[in-house]
């Protein structure tokens, strides 16, 4: 049985950082494809940064560009979303995502979905 839990979030003021960690049990080849996504209030989920578990690479969204990094530790099974120079519209409920599709921004193709946990900036 495939479980991804978050942890994490919390309340930083602008310009602060965060590091968020997922943890990731029951992998299978249905979990070869890891992602963050996040959801604001009132607001439709969005991709953040997607990682394959086997080979370096990276995809992120837009906004979070040059500011996140999304990285993995294979041996714990944990991925992580370092977050810099964060902004109040970073502010959301952030999601780890596992699915079979390499680098996908589609919310829809990921199977997989952990509770979310809350981040907050501060102004």
């Amino acid at each position: 049985q495939v479980q991804l839990v978050e942890s994490g979030g919390g309340l930083v003021q602008v310009g602060g950082s965060l590091r968020l960690s997922c943890a990731v049990s029951g992998r299978t080849a249905s979990t070869r494809y890891m992602a963050w996504f996040r959801q604001a209030p009132g607001k439709e989920r969005e991709f953040v940064a997607a990682t394959p578990w086997s080979i370096d690479m990276t995809k992120y969204g837009d906004s979070v560009k040059g500011r996140f990094t999304i990285s993995r530790d294979n041996a714990k099974n944990t991925v992580f979303l370092e977050m810099n120079s964060l902004k109040p519209e970073d502010t959301a409920v952030y999601y780890c995502a596992a699915g079979i599709v390499v680098l996908s921004s589609t919310r829809s193709l990921y199977s997989y979905w952990g509770q979310g946990t809350q981040v907050t900036v501060s102004s």
